[in-house]
């Protein structure tokens, strides 16, 4: 592009020395300053003496209905949530009693859909005002290290510092959030210096963004799979070899050099590296066609055999360009193996029902996530007790080690059920997985302590751009709300979560949980009881005090359905849901 300063040609660590040693300046954006309604802040005083704090439960009236079978009447759906009763402890401890052990209990809460707002701020804020219009959908009044200044919808949202943060201050005065959907156009930005970073850089700029000396790429790991199922009920794919086969003789490192955009990674393992005990055990096998040729003859195919590769015509998150991966993939199994495959575009409404319903007797390309980032939540669905037909016959020692894996909290413990798991899955071969499918962040090369986040939630507040009081952060769109637990949305997550924090967050770079808002949160032997305790201290925004009641609040106003305060933006509170099983007192046909 014009204007950029091209690198020369070099070594990765010749590239990486010239960017941290470019100095890139720019022009300041003038700060946006809207007034943001506010109540009255609850005195912040030690909440025993101010007579605020009250030890309460919710449900007040006992506990949720665990492992309800039929609906307790005709306008309410049965009870099918985790969530069995929160009781606020005391001022500064929260214990949370669920149906069913759940090790996964901190990736979960740490989303910013469970970020922690101030009671009397929800009390006044979610109502709708005569124009209909709720007030908690625009403005925040969080814990984190930056507070809103103000939001210009269209325009930008503008954060200013939190100097009263409990934690390490941000190491920049403003953070500016803008928006634009052109790829090229937010480059050409970052390029002339009126932003900072941008995010999703496209496969066709990530050659300028390598050879521009004044900017620094920053890859941002895919937490998804994109895999080669079979379903093992069928010949061939009912002999091991066979699989075993197919799985050395595909050469995936060229698929992903070809057909995926910056920041993907070939899978080691099906569940991506960045959620911890992901990649427990051994890699996932190496190319060698040689050696595939050797199995696939011992299996009594010297021949190869014909087959068909199934796939959906539309474009994932985990696969961008299907039928080129698909055509790439007949290649090498007729050249790597002889296998001869046709390829078969099927219906998007039918094809992952027929799937999972173990219909499709030759290859497929499937792939997806999870919900929130823990290993169990990528194998279980998959690979678990529960899993469907898409693989055909369950494996005993996979559902076995998964089991044990979701039966403990203790690090180490649950490491060691998912080697065993891992190792399990890549003897069997029930899949191949292909790729992790990432994305490519880009700083100027000024930006100092950059760093792309997993589930796209940067710490901006631990970078510092150059000589310049702001950061400024140019991303492909711009939120709907700001009441993040009634949005699904990446951005908003993003921006909720400079502002707003749970009891824990996840760590800047990974998906590992880390403490936030609690000190800790510990379980009972049986997952069953979490009792956390909360940070002394903190403030919001507005100068309340954090205490165990905020975060009952906080979360019973999502939990329940028939909550005077659960309404948000559109009500659906999704991410609580898909975290927690369901409601309570959901209405009638409610799933």
């Amino acid at each position: 592009m014009p204007g950029a300063r091209r690198r020369p040609p070099g070594s990765a660590a010749r590239l990486i020395a010239l960017a941290l040693a470019a100095a890139a300046c720019g022009s300041t954006i003038p700060p946006i300053v809207t007034s943001i309604p506010t109540h009255t802040p609850r005195p912040t005083t030690a909440a025993p003496s101010n007579g605020r704090f009250v030890r309460a439960a919710y449900p007040a009236d006992g506990a949720a209905p665990c492992g309800q079978t039929a609906a307790p009447d005709a306008s309410h759906a049965a009870y099918a949530g985790e969530l069995k009763r929160i009781r606020a402890k005391d001022v500064r401890t929260v214990v949370f009693e669920l149906c069913r052990p759940d090790v996964a209990f901190l990736s979960k809460i740490a989303s910013p859909a469970f970020g922690i707002n101030d009671t009397g701020w929800l009390e006044t804020h979610i109502a709708r005002n005569a124009t209909g219009v709720q007030a908690i959908v625009a403005e925040v009044n969080g814990t984190g290290p930056y507070r809103l200044e103000g939001w210009r919808r269209g325009a930008e949202i503008s954060l200013a510092r939190n100097d009263a943060y409990w934690g390490d201050r941000a190491a920049n005065e403003r953070l500016i959030f803008r928006q634009r959907d052109d790829p090229g156009g937010r480059l050409t930005e970052l390029q002339g210096g009126s932003v900072d970073g941008i995010d999703d850089v496209d496969p066709a700029g990530t050659g300028a963004v390598a050879d521009d000396v004044s900017l620094r790429p920053e890859p941002r790991p895919g937490l998804n799979v994109l895999y080669l199922g079979f379903n093992n009920t069928f010949a061939p794919f009912d002999n091991e070899k066979v699989r075993q086969a197919i799985a050395i003789g595909i050469d995936r490192q060229r698929l992903v050099d070809a057909f995926f955009p910056a920041g993907s990674e070939v899978a080691s393992h099906y569940t991506p590296c960045a959620v911890p005990h992901g990649c427990a055990g051994p890699p996932w096998y190496g190319y060698d066609a040689n050696l595939a040729r050797e199995l696939l003859t011992a299996a009594g195919y010297p021949d190869g055999f014909d087959t068909t590769i199934a796939y959906r015509a539309g474009p994932r998150p985990y696969l961008p360009d299907p039928a080129g991966v698909a055509q790439a993939l007949k290649t090498q199994l007729l050249a790597n193996l002889g296998i001869r495959a046709e390829l078969v575009v099927e219906p998007e409404d039918t094809f992952v029902t027929d799937v999972e319903a173990g219909k499709l007797d030759g290859i497929h390309l499937l792939g997806g996530g999870a919900t929130y980032p823990d290993t169990g939540a990528f194998l279980d669905p998959r690979f678990g007790s529960g899993a469907s037909d898409e693989f055909g016959k369950p494996f005993a020692d996979v559902g076995k080690a998964l089991a044990a894996g979701g039966a403990t909290a203790t690090a180490a413990k649950r490491e060691a059920a998912y080697v065993k798991a891992n190792n399990a899955i890549r003897t069997h071969v029930p899949m191949v997985p292909l790729a992790h499918t990432g994305s490519l962040t880009a700083y100027r090369a000024d930006v100092t302590g950059a760093r792309a986040s997993a589930v796209r939630q940067e710490r901006y507040a631990r970078m510092t751009p150059g000589d310049r009081r702001q950061f400024v952060w140019l991303a492909a769109a711009e939120p709907k709300g700001l009441y993040c637990a009634d949005e699904t949305e990446a951005i908003a997550m993003t921006v909720c979560s400079q502002l707003v924090e749970g009891l824990y967050s996840y760590d800047p770079t990974g998906a590992s949980s880390v403490p936030a808002l609690a000190e800790r949160c510990a379980p009972n032997p049986e997952a069953t009881i979490w009792t956390c305790t909360l940070r002394d201290g903190v403030l919001f925004h507005d100068g309340s005090r954090l205490d165990a009641d905020d975060v009952l609040l906080s979360y019973a106003v999502q939990w329940d359905a028939e909550h005077p305060l659960h309404r948000g933006r559109e009500g659906a509170f999704d991410r609580f849901a898909e975290a927690f099983g369901g409601f309570l007192n959901a209405p009638a046909g409610s799933p």
